[in-house]
């Protein structure tokens, strides 16, 4: 039995038909979609001329927006990414895929509508008492006042709170467009002639192939300098040298062969020991002494 959980990415689609079923209720996708229905977009509408192919609704784009920017992302070529990879934004999309070049245009097109917009949801959140819409407090804490929390909302306090939000849709918008000139070239995004698997694969065989080949003619012509300096050094290397005055060893074998030739005719019969002279004569027995021969 297998240790692990088997990878099936053949599966049929198995998440629930209907887009509305991907979320929980309470889900803060949710709530962002339900707002912007509320919100007048007659002033974005009207401006699309109906010419060429089918536009996404600006409804579906300010809630792509209104919800990166609320939970950090302000990128165009993330939120774009975002609409395959996350099942919040594919539900703000009714899953379908606005392409990054549409939603920065659309944000740089109705800029001045859109901040008043999302100034509009914030207010809207804050006043049905959400402390935080994503990561953008609403509760006022850059603020120094002393509304109580059980008086309504005084005009003033109302005011502040107002330019807090438009302070701070300014920044974000600030930030998405510093985004989308840094991501501009990412190298994240997958071009469109290796988007199908089958090309995909090729791809890679292929460049696994040229990456092996640029291996293979770099290690050859290391090995060809290698061999190259050792070449070098053997050339320039010189015979070692004895000191002055020094006979250098030589093997014995060569010594013997060098007597062997002086004396050639020399019998061991006529072997004498080279002590025999040295023995005295008072000697009862001389001791045998071996004899040397060649």
């Amino acid at each position: 039995m297998s240790r692990f959980i088997p990878v099936d990415r053949q599966t049929d689609y198995l998440l629930p038909p209907s887009v509305d079923e991907w979320l929980p209720d309470g889900h803060l996708a949710r709530f962002v979609v339900d707002v912007v229905e509320q919100l007048d977009l007659s002033t974005l509408t009207r401006r699309y001329m109906g010419r060429g192919s089918k536009a996404h609704h600006p409804a579906v784009l300010l809630s792509l927006l209104i919800y990166g920017y609320a939970t950090g992302v302000v990128s165009s070529r993330k939120i774009e990414r975002a609409t395959y990879d996350s099942v919040a934004f594919r539900y703000l999309a009714a899953n379908t895929h606005p392409d990054h070049d549409t939603l920065a245009t659309f944000r740089r097109r109705f800029l001045p509508e859109l901040e008043q917009l999302f100034v509009q949801v914030l207010l809207l959140a804050r006043e049905m008492k959400l402390l935080k819409l994503g990561t953008i407090a609403l509760d006022g804490t850059k603020l120094k006042a002393n509304a109580s929390k059980h008086k309504a909302l005084s005009y003033g306090h109302a005011k502040k709170l107002e330019a807090q939000f438009r302070a701070e849709v300014k920044a974000l918008a600030e930030r998405a467009e510093s985004a989308d000139k840094e991501d501009a070239a990412d190298g994240m995004d997958i071009p469109a002639e290796i988007a199908r698997r089958e090309a995909r694969l090729a791809a890679i065989a292929e460049a696994k192939a040229k990456i092996e080949a640029r291996a293979e003619e770099r290690d050859a012509t290391e090995q060809a300098a290698y061999q190259e300096k050792v070449a070098r050094r053997r050339r320039s290397a010189r015979p070692a040298r004895s000191p002055v005055g020094v006979t250098p060893n030589r093997p014995l074998v060569a010594r013997v062969t060098r007597i062997r030739s002086i004396s050639p005719t020399r019998s061991r019969a006529s072997c004498r020991s080279p002590a025999r002279g040295l023995i005295s004569a008072t000697t009862p027995k001389p001791r045998l002494i071996p004899r040397v021969c060649w």
